[in-house]
């Protein structure tokens, strides 16, 4: 079949996405993509990237279309807005070049905006093919929480237009089960929801024979690594907390692998608290190398801040810990935290709880090699079991095939 992926974020952007369409590439289907100038993290235009530079390209046998968007820039509310509607304007103008392309079926990627699903409903009124929509951001209270909005002016505005994007998507997809609720408040049928949460690609897993130059990275004694968006969502001032509790415990170390509009902040952080010694800032890695940093670790740490939207979320990093099959620690309240727990792969405490963190870690700390080792193996029966690459891209070929079919 034909699919049109119509995504903000897709390579050399590091999404899920991207193996999502290297991987129905590889089950013989043909992908094209409908995407934005690549831009996250940093908020700025990607190098060899423009308005007008690299529109169209070929990439692993995907026909990629980029549309023109104003980026980022440092995430405040009036650059998100623009840089969310110049992809709306620009993206509904692009898919009209799809119009005589013999696409089937249209999958929307949403790790947010929800705008992106405009597109491609303007595409799929004029070709009358089936759109699936996968939620993996829930609006409106993701932007409520990230925007600390006190009026409920803004979600009153969001509410009938997330409620036309559902309402026009065949399928809804959740990543996680804590969207389900919301989505049946906006009058969706529960029917129509599926739960399809998110995998790991194929490099994560647990490694036996380790890099030596990745080795050397690492100092002599227990290590946590953070490996992800240095952000606000992350709650770095609770990280922080925890590793000034910890900063006597010279053999503690905490290694950060990333980038993010945190990072100047953490780093300074780093300097005013007087836990250089042990707090490792490493900056940003290619996806290929991190499962080795992620064997390398005694422990991968997953934390989010205190919001209603956050304990429904699962973050996406949680799926390749568990691949990767080590203890994880987790700050953070609901479905991660949950999954955590049932797995039985680490130990978890709420968000924001840094003095419960540091606990936990002494805790990790102290414990018995083969008590680690068991906590990764678990987590490892638990993603095979449960996010399984192949697993779970079965199940969405059966959901699409399904709709062709209709």
């Amino acid at each position: 079949m034909h699919i049109l992926i119509v995504t903000p974020h897709f390579w050399p952007e590091n999404f899920r996405i991207n193996d999502f369409a290297d991987g129905f590439i590889e089950r013989g289907h043909k992908i094209t993509v409908l995407t934005a100038t690549p831009d996250y993290p940093e908020g700025k235009i990607y190098h060899g990237f423009g308005f007008f530079k690299r529109s169209h390209e070929i990439w692993h046998g995907i026909d990629i279309y980029r549309s023109p968007t104003i980026p980022r820039g440092k995430g405040k509310r009036w650059q998100l807005f623009i840089n969310y509607l110049s992809f709306v304007i620009s993206g509904s103008i692009t898919s009209l070049f799809f119009i005589r392309k013999q696409i089937e079926i249209i999958f929307v990627h949403e790790p947010s905006p929800i705008t992106v699903g405009i597109p491609a409903i303007v595409l799929k009124k004029i070709k009358r093919i089936p759109m699936i929509f996968w939620v993996l951001d829930l609006w409106p209270e993701s932007v409520i929480a990230a925007g600390n909005l006190k009026s409920g002016f803004i979600p009153k505005l969001l509410i009938p237009l997330v409620k036309y994007i559902y309402i026009n998507s065949d399928k809804i997809l959740v990543s996680s089960k804590g969207f389900v609720s919301s989505i049946i408040e906006k009058g969706i049928e529960e029917k129509k929801i599926i739960y399809f949460p998110q995998w790991a690609e194929t490099i994560f897993k647990p490694i036996e024979i380790h890099d030596k130059s990745i080795d050397d990275k690492f100092p002599v004694g227990f290590t946590i690594l953070f490996a992800g968006n240095i952000g606000e969502a992350q709650d770095f001032n609770a990280i922080l907390n925890a590793a000034e509790l910890l900063k006597t415990h010279e053999n503690i170390h905490w290694i950060i692998l990333g980038d993010g509009r945190k990072f100047n902040f953490v780093r300074e952080q780093i300097r005013l608290r007087q836990i250089d010694k042990t707090f490792h800032l490493l900056g940003k890695y290619p996806l290929e190398v991190m499962p080795h940093f992620y064997s390398r670790a005694s422990a991968l740490l997953l934390s989010l801040k205190k919001e209603k939207i956050f304990s429904l979320t699962v973050p996406a990093k949680l799926q390749s810990y568990l691949a990767c099959g080590r203890p994880i620690l987790t700050m953070l309240d609901g479905e991660g935290s949950a999954i955590v727990d049932q797995s039985k792969a680490g130990l978890t405490c709420g968000a924001g709880d840094f003095t419960s963190l540091a606990e936990n870690i002494l805790r990790m700390y102290s414990m018995d090699k083969k008590y680690l080792d068991l906590m990764g193996k678990n987590g490892r029966e638990y993603y095979l079991a449960n996010f399984e690459r192949n697993m779970l891209f079965d199940k969405l070929e059966k959901i699409f095939i399904k709709h062709l079919n209709k």
